[in-house]
């Protein structure tokens, strides 16, 4: 979202600005069909959203009443620095939801298809911090911030710039080469031990894997001696579902949309959003994960021509999808996008594959921040980088990016050569400078 300033700066860094495409309205449809467009109005923030709002037909005035306080509360606490979670630390974004008095239905219509997605985690297990944050610095703070950036290349395109920046500073990148281990001597990592037995040495090192990936790395008498990394143990995992669907025509136009009380989160119209690459339209999915890999509906076809379609849906937090097969999950996916896109019905469905990510994000449960360690690690010269770190922010780009800046601003300190790279949060605007300055 346009509201992750480093996530942008660091797609500058790479060469990949131009690949990114941003969009300044969402549409929403509902179980019903109903479809709706939240988008900006030229009212000054925190209002330029609420004509568009107060027109969505799948809220009742009691529904829309209600968020309304909710958000004003959220503005005149200035987002949750200003304490906006009653219960401190330790409460739910669920909870919060409702000492504000939120309906059931403002909850599953609104906070939940935001938050779920933004958070990856469940309303009743994420922390009430992070979800007051998301929508003060998303939706209230700055009129840019709501607007979505999507890719138009796959991924493995979009990130090549970041070899290139890095062999033009002299540095060298190595892939295929799977580190065993770290091994520590008199409080400081010696070198990298590598699979095949050879071992990489270095004045500084900087570890980018996720949280329980670095536990592995590291001997146990370290883990068990630092408190830092046995509270890493603590930090639950969060899970997310890729389905990708490949049809023999077109059903939708929108380039992406969000479904409501369905278990499909979102719709990505990969042909629509790669239409300035045409070459990548039907291109098969490249995407193998930690925990799980690709499976094809009818492995004896192949990805539909240009005349079709290809769709991505997303499910954060899908733990009700961990222990279905990839079929199942298929025919689940397919079923509501038949029963929301009235096109869909009358479509084929060629090929469909899942990529199911079962430790896909760290969880941002109430409390974790204690667990959650800045860049410097109790060794030495071993610096940390993740969303999973001490960020501020959930488990999201924006977090990952801002984790290595300040590695590097870390590492940058402690050689004599301190720089500031994190970049600063979009400026409140209008009416909602009032809150901020509280």
């Amino acid at each position: 979202m346009a509201c992750c300033t480093n996530l942008e700066d660091f797609y500058g860094r790479v060469g990949a600005s131009g690949k990114i495409r941003y969009y300044n309205r969402v549409v929403f449809l509902d179980r019903a069909g109903r479809r709706a467009v939240l988008e900006s109005s030229p009212l000054p923030p925190p209002l330029h959203l609420a004509p568009s709002f107060l027109m969505l037909p799948f809220l009742s005035w009691r529904d829309k009443r209600s968020i309304g306080r909710a958000m004003l509360h959220i503005v005149q606490q200035g987002g949750a620095a200003g304490g906006a979670p009653r219960n401190g630390d330790s409460s739910t974004m669920l909870e919060w939801l409702r000492s504000e008095g939120q309906t059931p239905e403002a909850i599953e219509r609104v906070w939940r298809s935001v938050l779920v997605s933004a958070l990856d985690e469940e309303l009743d297990r994420a922390g009430a911090r992070y979800g007051v944050d998301v929508f003060w610095k998303a939706f209230l703070k700055n009129r840019r911030g709501f607007e979505v950036g999507i890719p138009t290349v796959p991924l493995g395109e979009l990130y090549g710039g970041c070899r290139e920046a890095i062999e033009r500073r002299g540095g060298t990148v190595r892939t295929r080469t799977a580190v065993r281990g770290l091994r520590v001597e008199a409080g400081r990592v010696a070198a990298a031990v590598l699979a095949d037995g050879g071992e990489i040495g270095a004045d500084v090192f900087l570890s980018a894997v996720p949280h329980d990936a670095l536990l592995e790395l590291l001997p146990a008498d370290v883990v068990g001696g630092e408190a830092v990394f046995c509270g890493l143990r603590e930090l639950r995992s969060s899970p997310i579902t890729g389905v990708h669907l490949w049809l023999d025509r077109e059903v939708t136009a929108e380039p992406y949309m969000a479904l409501l009380e369905r278990t499909t989160q979102w719709i990505f119209n990969k042909t629509r959003l790669y239409a300035d690459n045409p070459a990548q339209a039907g291109a098969s999915v490249a995407g193998a994960s930690r925990s799980g890999g690709t499976e094809p509906l009818h492995p004896s076809t192949q990805p539909p021509s240009l005349g079709g379609q290809y769709l991505q849906l997303v499910i954060s937090a899908s733990y009700d999808l961990v222990e279905k097969s990839r079929q199942e999950i298929v025919e689940l996916c397919w079923r509501e996008v038949q029963e929301t896109l009235p096109a869909a019905r009358v479509a084929q469905l060629v090929k469909a594959t899942v990529v199911k990510e079962v430790a896909a994000t760290f969880s941002p449960a109430p409390g974790c921040d204690r667990l959650r360690p800045g860049p410097r690690s109790p060794l030495e010269n071993l610096y940390l980088a993740g969303d999973w770190t001490a960020t501020g922010w959930p488990a999201t780009m924006e977090g990952a990016v801002r984790s290595g800046y300040r590695a590097a601003e870390a590492i940058l300190a402690d050689g004599g050569r301190p720089r500031k790279l994190v970049r600063e949060d979009l400026p409140a605007q209008g009416f909602s400078r009032l809150g901020a300055s509280s």
